[in-house]
């Protein structure tokens, strides 16, 4: 078996490139990354160390898929993951890499009747619609009442007949015309390919920034030191995300290749539902039991155009098609980030602070 990661030097890609060639010694697995996210290139040893071969490549060229070779997978993890990105420029970039790469990657994938496990993103739900949830704030985070339900929704969290009418930043927008570019393919030329919409996911070597990877930015400012702010919603920290650890998503997505007759074609909410959530607020006192500090967090009351308040994953349907369950617990999440934080402190303090 040949497989090819895309954004194979990333956070995700280079923990599901590692973990199919652990579980695949004999098959050949690639992983191409243009490396423009900082932090990646500290992949580069881990996947030499795990016997995958790195390719520098971007998939906004067709030719530099092309050199990859033959495959029998794709797992698309490439994007530019930031729902900030073309708010303060480079929108073409975003446009480019996630929408025109995407159909780059399935006219590769279609060449050679690769079967396509695509990483889309919760974000392709409309921001308006998130906001207008019946959302009350609790003690220390945003809930939705037991009683009340939707189109969509419940106290359980978001499900995959949530409304698309509306904006849902460039970031959402790109991966949801990827979407629709994947239903073509498979309903004109047969390509075998399921999409999952991950909410947030985490763990070890995912390099945190305020608009990605939260969990790892608040846990490494208060180990290493540096400024937390609660943006929007009031300011207090109450928005809330449920979070799913990426050796969790590795589970899916073996399961969706084993069976990919039975997924083919499907789209799955994926991420680690109520029972795994946490608002801002609840993720500090966290970090303060960890590491006995207590930082000044700033407040600032206005939401960034983008921001939601409220995002948890109902995964009754990926559950109900496959039998996955997340496993990690957030707690569990949160003792790994630390360790491995701690563990590795020379090299990330820097990218990290």
């Amino acid at each position: 078996m040949r497989v090819l990661v895309t954004g194979g030097a990333g956070f995700v890609g280079s923990y599901l490139a590692l973990s199919l060639k652990r579980e695949r010694p004999d098959s050949a697995v690639v992983a191409l990354d243009n490396l423009k996210r900082r932090g990646s290139e500290l992949a580069l040893r881990r996947l030499a160390a795990g016997g995958v071969e790195f390719r520098h490549g971007d998939i906004r060229n067709p030719e530099d898929l092309a050199d990859t070779g033959r495959l029998d997978l794709l797992v698309e993890c490439s994007a530019e993951p930031s729902v900030q990105a073309g708010l303060y420029g480079e929108e073409r970039y975003l446009i480019n890499t996630n929408l025109m790469g995407t159909i780059n990657c399935l006219d590769h994938a279609r060449r050679h009747d690769a079967v396509v496990i695509f990483l889309s993103t919760s974000r392709i739900y409309p921001i308006a619609a998130l906001r207008e949830l019946p959302l009350i704030p609790a003690e220390s985070r945003f809930v939705i009442p037991e009683s009340n339900t939707g189109p969509g929704w419940s106290a359980r969290g978001i499900t995959e007949n949530f409304p698309l009418t509306g904006s849902r930043s460039l970031y959402g927008a790109t991966k949801l015309c990827s979407e629709l570019m994947i239903a073509e393919y498979v309903a004109l030329y047969g390509l075998r390919a399921v999409i999952n919409r991950c909410g947030v996911l985490t763990g070890r070597w995912q390099m945190g920034k305020v608009d990605q990877g939260f969990v790892v930015l608040w846990a490494a400012r208060h180990l290493f030191g540096g400024a937390l702010s609660y943006n929007g919603f009031g300011g207090a920290g109450l928005q809330v995300r449920d979070v799913l650890h990426v050796k969790d998503l590795y589970r899916l997505i073996r399961k969706q290749v084993a069976e990919i007759a039975i997924h083919a074609g499907k789209i799955y909410n994926v991420g680690g539902g109520a029972e795994c959530s946490v608002s801002l607020a609840e993720l500090t006192e966290a970090c303060v039991r960890h590491t006995g500090r207590r930082l000044s967090i700033a407040s600032q009351p206005k939401a960034n155009p983008v921001d939601i308040p409220y995002y948890v994953t109902d995964t009754a349907a990926v559950t109900r098609a496959t039998g996955w369950r997340p496993r990690v617990s957030l707690a569990d999440i949160i003792d790994d980030i630390f360790g491995w934080l701690s563990e590795h402190r020379g090299e990330l303090e820097t990218v990290l602070k």
